[in-house]
């Protein structure tokens, strides 16, 4: 049997980099129209919860039990799409003038990550991460007076997920999906789908969920 490798040519990945935000705010029951997230700085994701729970019995550990998992993340940007606004507790009372403090809409989110290698570089490839069932806790914001070494203001929200359904899986907050194993051609179809085809026989774009991107990806490729 072969030995174990350590370090092989083009094994060495690493991630890096964060962009291609896209944000989806809940209406109703669906998901409406994703729209561009411009100014990313940084998505930290802060998953909690799996924690032992251990039962005892005839004078030892009879069952270990993990509690429910939970999806959390920070997003921190120097802007955001105007249709986050009601994500983030913001209403139009007339226009031009915004009042807070009112209820706060869930949203989807999805953004990209580099992962590179030692062969390629940065353009190995790259994954794309699906966040549903969003909801944006109140975040601070400090206002600074412009000095002579001016620095552009940052906002960052924290951020708590309801878990959606996923037909044979338990339900799910978070998706991601990888260029280096699905190839060019299956990643194609997703971002075309999530991020719409220009033309006069373009797609509007679609916030997708797990079940429509597995039909998607399980539907074969036109060749030709």
């Amino acid at each position: 049997m072969p030995a174990i490798v350590w370090d092989a040519i083009g094994e060495k990945k690493y991630e890096l980099g964060v962009d291609h935000g896209v944000l989806a705010v809940v209406e109703g029951t669906t998901y409406g129209a994703p729209v561009a997230w411009n100014g990313l700085i940084s998505v930290t994701e802060s998953p909690s919860g799996a924690e032992a729970n251990k039962n005892y019995a005839d004078n030892i550990e009879y069952a270990n039990i993990l509690s429910a998992e939970e999806y959390g993340a920070t997003i921190e940007a120097y802007t955001y799409p105007d249709e986050f606004k009601p994500c983030d507790g913001f209403a139009e009372l007339v226009e031009g003038v915004t009042i807070g403090q009112q209820n706060r809409a869930k949203f989807g989110f999805s953004y990209r990550t580099k992962i590179g290698n030692d062969t390629e570089g940065q353009e190995h490839g790259y994954q794309i991460h699906m966040i549903y069932g969003a909801q944006a806790s109140p975040s601070e914001r400090a206002y600074n007076s412009v000095n002579d070494s001016p620095e552009i203001n940052t906002l960052s929200w924290e951020i708590t997920t309801t878990p959606i359904p996923v037909p044979g899986f338990k339900p799910t907050a978070s998706l991601v999906l990888d260029s280096t194993v699905l190839g060019p051609e299956k990643i194609k179809i997703i971002e075309d789908a999530l991020y719409g085809t220009e033309g006069e026989t373009g797609t509007a774009a679609k916030f997708l969920l797990p079940n429509e991107i597995a039909a998607l990806l399980n539907t074969t490729t036109p060749q030709g």
